[in-house]
């Protein structure tokens, strides 16, 4: 990996993490497109996982005033946290070994939970709740366990997992956005501590150089996707990114599962 391919993904990192789109699945296509074999080689893995560091600071400057002082807030993303970290740390060498970067799980998962956000895009139009503080504070659970099954299947999206949970709770399109953003802090700390204590052998050297440059690249390009995407979905809904999953799942498929 050079320094520009370094930058590029991290840039790509930073737009698509927050986004219901799959960054994990945008940026297996684009190791493929750079020619980068991200399933056989170890350190690509790490880097793929870790650079998400740079979107969570991204988040950590947005929304640290309320994440640090809202207790409620805490309670909820605590809430989440469990059954996410349940099933991360059961599933982890499964996670690292087999499915990061499976081609034929990232097309399914991209097309079929842009379907589902679509589905429940249109039911977000009767939402009830316009903060999670206002959900039960059990019922948030669900929203990690959807979560966790995003970290299970490339493709799904993170972000894109935890808003559709939300929006099936009845939240309203932003505040789904917003917990999502929020849930990402303690989920990403863990998942990638976790991988760079268990991977750092792995980084060659001058790796942790090319890290860097991946981490500074998402944290910039975060910022501002984060704050675009609350603006947007207000307007315009998840319907987009739905169709856009749908028509990236069928060009991936032409161009890597023939």
């Amino acid at each position: 990996m050079s320094a520009w391919e370094a930058l590029l993904l991290g840039t790509l990192e930073g737009l698509t993490e927050f986004l219901p789109v799959s960054s994990t699945g945008h940026l297996t296509l684009a190791f493929h497109l750079l020619g980068l074999p991200v399933q056989e080689d170890a350190f690509l893995k790490t880097f793929l996982i870790a650079i998400q560091l740079g979107a969570i600071l991204a988040v950590l400057l947005l929304y640290g005033r309320r994440f640090l002082g809202d207790r409620e807030l805490w309670a909820r993303i605590g809430v989440a946290f469990v059954p996410t970290a349940v099933l991360g740390f059961l599933f982890y060498p499964l996670i690292k070994g087999k499915i990061l970067g499976n081609d034929a799980l990232v097309v399914f998962f991209l097309f079929s939970v842009g379907l589902l956000l679509l589905l429940a895009d249109r039911l977000a139009e009767g939402a009830r709740y316009r903060d999670v503080k206002e959900l039960p504070l059990l019922s948030t659970a669900w929203i990690g366990v959807f979560q966790g099954f995003a970290a299970l299947f490339p493709g799904t999206s993170r972000s894109g997992a935890t808003i559709l949970g939300g929006l099936l709770l009845g939240l309203k399109r932003k505040a789904a956005a917003e917990f999502s953003f929020l849930l990402a802090l303690p989920t990403m700390l863990a998942a990638v501590g976790y991988d760079l204590l268990k991977s750092a052998r792995a980084v060659p050297e001058g790796g942790w150089g090319l890290l860097l440059l991946g981490f500074l690249a998402a944290l910039v390009t975060a910022l501002f996707t984060v704050r675009w995407m609350l603006a947007f979905v207000e307007r315009q809904g998840f319907k987009p990114f739905a169709y856009y999953r749908m028509a990236l799942a069928l060009v991936y498929a032409y161009f890597f599962l023939r």
